[in-house]
């Protein structure tokens, strides 16, 4: 099995690609991240509808007609940074991995860490989408496509593995990330890298794949149903689980 390559840092996630953008010597994923940054920071200051295509192009310093070749609308300029971030991690699943589990688990670590890096821009972000109708089911359905990566890494990584059981570890995994992304934009102080792994690592747990683990009950003789009312903190979540581990 071929060593897996550790994934560069978050802030040089968007770095590196092959391909060039329309502007000579700028890659293109650093180009779509520059034109998503002036296009939040103009529909946070002059509203969503009220900002052009032709304002936004100006403020990134780009014609028009570049603007449409890399986006078809001022909906899509608006999630460019989840694009390439898609894209990035799709790659870093590609890698071999003695343990695809802990995999999936890393990558929605690394997807967290980008934006916590980047939470201004994400925080703006955020109140334009709250205000839209469109963006927010835009968000959504971006939200999803990180889920539906997850399983379809794992369908493929381990076969073998009932696919309820890989549908509802991708689903809990990009639950715990989500909840925590939101309430780190928000400003909440607790909501930190290490709290998600801690919860991701408690996902584990539930569905027996920590290697080694006294903890991890085989999946073909025990199964653990926790419920969870809406809005139930990670930390709750935690330590609810492990009430039910024992």
């Amino acid at each position: 099995m071929a060593r897996r390559t550790r994934c560069p840092a978050a802030g040089a996630i968007l770095v590196g690609m092959s391909e060039r953008a329309d502007i000579p010597g700028t890659d293109p994923a650093q180009f779509r991240i520059h034109v998503a940054s002036q296009a939040i920071r103009l529909f946070s200051e002059n509203g969503y509808e009220a900002t052009t295509v032709e304002q936004i192009a100006a403020a990134a310093g780009v014609s028009r007609r570049t603007f449409f070749r890399q986006f078809r609308s001022k909906e899509d300029v608006i999630f460019a940074d989840h694009e390439s971030l898609l894209e990035h991690i799709a790659e870093f699943l590609s890698a071999d991995s003695a343990d695809p589990w802990a995999s999936v688990c890393e990558a929605a670590g690394l997807v967290f860490d980008f934006f916590q890096q980047n939470r201004d821009l994400s925080m703006r972000r955020y109140r334009v989408v709250q205000h839209v109708p469109a963006l927010r089911d835009r968000e959504l359905v971006t939200g999803f496509r990180y889920e539906r990566l997850f399983v379809d890494y794992l369908r493929s990584a381990v076969p073998r593995e009932p696919v309820l059981k890989v549908i509802g570890f991708a689903a809990a995994v990009t639950a715990c990330h989500n909840y925590l992304l939101r309430s780190m934009i928000k400003g909440d102080s607790d909501a930190t890298a290490d709290v998600l792994r801690q919860a991701l690592l408690d996902v584990r747990r539930t569905y027996g794949v920590v290697p080694g683990s006294k903890e991890a009950a085989p999946a073909e003789k025990s199964v653990l149903v926790v419920a969870f009312s809406p809005g139930t903190s990670a930390e709750e979540i935690s330590r609810k689980i492990h009430e039910q581990l024992g």
